[in-house]
């Protein structure tokens, strides 16, 4: 029988990073410092400066982080904030916690932001922008920022899927007025648990989050803000030290896998990944298009092949959503990719020979029906 082949596998990592991540946690359980700990304050500085911006905060999610940065530079109810219709929910509910109104517009046929788009849609309530770094792949922020500019708006980068992705020299998080990067266990960069940290070169913003994510303290018991808990853990911060230093290695093949995979799919007609092979897309996802994807997903899934969709409903078709007054076709390009993107398994540790036999599969059913290739 043929083994199947996972979507993402974190064990070979893990297996691989012993038994220096069982000596990280053993420390912290050692010296009991499990709330703002040495290695959370060690890993902000590690990460800053991998980033190449003067601060970072850690926090426990990416959504917190996206979430904070708004409440650093005021946003709040009245105010709009300008973002994509192709993301994933946490970057619109970031929005709607300060008590804004998300403003969605179309992305690219890759799903990549319309900087046109943005521009229609600044009007005197806006009070941020909110570009997202999709699948690992840095959009047009020269673009984004040269609007903003303009229109003296900043930038919040919503980079949770793009650990280390850079464009002339700058890595992601480091071009806007702050960032956010999630480190959920199937990240480029990922914990054991939930996790995330915002990045910005403004002293005033890296001070404010450091109060607002651990109860709104100064200092201890003096509280200037609303109290909220949105700490990273100690623990979490130790493993991300052990692997910070592995990530450039990680997407560097990542990006190897990725060239194969347009190697052999090339000749298929799905429409691959945008972008030139350059370390500007780190990856995250691998993600095709095709007409009939829930065909070629079911034809993967009966060979053992597991795929992901991201996303199958856009965030303006949730129900939770519907308040904010978006139709059905209001974004062509979102709800396009919603229903014929697929990602396919990608992790760096995946061997080579799981993407031949992914390609295989896939022109074995591309080629039985060519009149329905993308």
């Amino acid at each position: 029988m043929t083994a199947s082949i996972p979507f993402v596998d974190l064990k070979p990592q893990i297996a691989s990073l012993e038994p220096a991540l069982t000596q990280a946690v053993q420390r912290v359980v050692a010296r009991g410092d499990f709330i703002l700990g040495a290695d959370v304050e060690a890993f902000e500085r590690e990460f800053a400066e991998y980033c190449g911006v003067a601060y970072a905060v850690g926090v426990d999610s990416g959504l917190s982080a996206l979430e904070l940065a708004l409440r650093a530079i005021q946003v709040g109810p009245g105010d709009e904030v300008i973002t994509h219709a192709n993301t994933f929910i946490a970057t619109v509910g970031a929005i709607l916690a300060v008590g804004a109104r998300p403003v969605l517009v179309d992305c690219d046929r890759d799903g990549a932001v319309d900087v046109k788009a943005v521009a229609a849609a600044i009007t005197s309530r806006t009070r941020a922008i909110m570009p997202v770094h999709l699948f690992g792949r840095l959009g047009d922020i020269d673009g984004t920022l040269a609007i903003a500019q303009r229109a003296k708006i900043p930038v919040i980068e919503d980079a949770c899927q793009a650990h280390g992705a850079t464009l002339g020299g700058k890595r992601a998080g480091s071009f806007g007025h702050a960032a956010a990067f999630s480190f959920y266990p199937a990240k480029n960069l990922g914990a054991f648990g939930d996790g995330g940290i915002l990045v910005t070169d403004s002293a005033e913003v890296a001070q404010t989050v450091r109060a607002l994510r651990h109860y709104g303290q100064k200092a201890k018991y003096e509280h200037v803000a609303a109290p909220l808990n949105h700490r990273l853990d100690t623990i979490q911060a130790a493993v991300l030290r052990v692997k910070l230093p592995h990530l450039d290695a990680w997407n560097a093949r990542r990006r190897h896998l990725a060239s194969a995979y347009r190697e052999h799919l090339a000749p298929l007609g799905l429409r691959l990944p945008a972008g030139p092979h350059d370390e500007r897309h780190v990856y995250h996802l691998f993600v095709v298009q095709h007409q009939q994807r829930d065909g070629l997903r079911a034809h993967l899934a009966q060979q053992g092949i597991e795929t992901g969709i991201h996303y199958p409903i856009p965030v303006h078709r949730q129900p939770v959503f519907k308040d904010l007054g978006y139709a059905a076709g209001a974004f062509a390009n979102a709800e396009r990719l919603a229903r014929e993107s697929l990602s396919l398994p990608m992790y760096p540790e995946m061997p080579l020979e799981h993407v031949e036999r992914i390609a295989t599969v896939i022109a074995r059913h591309v080629r039985s029906a060519p009149s329905v290739a993308a």
